[in-house]
Formats: C-alpha cells, sequence, structure tokens
C-alpha cells in the first residue's frame, strides 16, 4: 500500500506543469526563439537607459546647472576625464555617437556656458574643461555620492557583478553595431 502511494505521489508531481514564464518586454512581436531573453535585456536596457538620462540631468541640475541634455553632460564630463585635451573626433568614438554635429552642438553650448574651452593647433581643435567646468563635474560626483553611493554597499561580490556587467554590456554593444552595419546593407 506504501508503494501505490508513493506512486501516486510521483504521478501527482510529474503531472503538474510549471506556469508559462511571461517575459517582461516592450515588444512582444519581437521575441526570438533563438533567445527569448534578448527582449528582455532589450526592454531592460531602454527603461535603464531613460532612468539614467533622467538622473543625470536631475543630478546635473542638484550640482547647479539646470536644462543641460545628456549628450552635454557626457560630454563635459569626458572633456573633464583625467584632465586631458580632447578631439571632437575622439569624444565621438569614446562616447560611441556617430553623428559629430551633436558632439559639435553641445560643444558650443557647453563653451557658451563657460565649462570648457578650444584650442585650435593647425587643422585640430582640442578642447579641455575651463575651471568653472572642473568645479562643476566635481559638484556633479558630490552629488552622485550623496543621492546614488548609498543605495551600494560597496561589497565585493555586488562590485563584481557590477563590473561583470560593464563588461557584457560593452561586449552587447558590439553586437548592436555589427547589427546595424549589416541592416545598413540591407
Amino acid at each position: 500500500m506504501e508503494n501505490s502511494q508513493s506512486e501516486n505521489k510521483l504521478v501527482a508531481r510529474s503531472t503538474i506543469t510549471k506556469p508559462e514564464v511571461s517575459r517582461i518586454v516592450s515588444a512582444e512581436h519581437l521575441v526570438s526563439e533563438k533567445c527569448p531573453e534578448l527582449s528582455e535585456l532589450e526592454f531592460g536596457l531602454i527603461i535603464a537607459s531613460h532612468a539614467f538620462g533622467r538622473w543625470m540631468t536631475r543630478c546635473m541640475a542638484g550640482a547647479g546647472v539646470k536644462d543641460m541634455t545628456e549628450t552635454e553632460i557626457l560630454v563635459v564630463h569626458h572633456v573633464n576625464h583625467r584632465d586631458r585635451e580632447k578631439k571632437l573626433a575622439d569624444i565621438c568614438f569614446v562616447l560611441n555617437i556617430e553623428d559629430t554635429h551633436v558632439v559639435s552642438y553641445a560643444l558650443k553650448k557647453l563653451a557658451n556656458l563657460g565649462l570648457v574651452l578650444s584650442n585650435r593647433r593647425g587643422k585640430e581643435v582640442f578642447w579641455s574643461t575651463t575651471e568653472a567646468g572642473q568645479a562643476l563635474c566635481e559638484r556633479y560626483r558630490q552629488v552622485r555620492e550623496a543621492c546614488l553611493m548609498p543605495g551600494f554597499t560597496g561589497a565585493q561580490d555586488e562590485n563584481q557583478r557590477i563590473g561583470d556587467l560593464a563588461r557584457f554590456l560593452r561586449t552587447l554593444s558590439g553586437r548592436y553595431d555589427q547589427g546595424a552595419r549589416a541592416a545598413s546593407s540591407i
């Protein structure tokens, strides 16, 4: 009798089906059977990108300059990076911005705000941050430390996961760039 009860329990367990996983995506019609998780990742990138953009603009407002665009914020921080002059092409390359006019316009707006300045040497124009630009980047850092960093523990495993994710996102960007080149040839 005990064997038949055990068998019934096994049969009952094997007939229980797991509920179908509902994917959290922005466009169900794009989900591929080859890698359905990619659509979930894409939706995560969409909402993370918008959240990051909101964060940057509000952090910059907290640092004292309102109405800067995400591109302008990225550009001023990159120009300030390592206190070295940068060429327009290098800024575009590092930030993965294809349209140089977008970055050129941002640089002109930042120059008008007194945050960056240009230095022409021959045909090349080099950009650097002014003292006001450096001070703004430092205030941004202080707001970031006060408002964003308390949400992180600083634990080794958390930092390792964030580093792994950063490397994965850089690798993934290469796949999307390759896909964009392929799509351009269609």
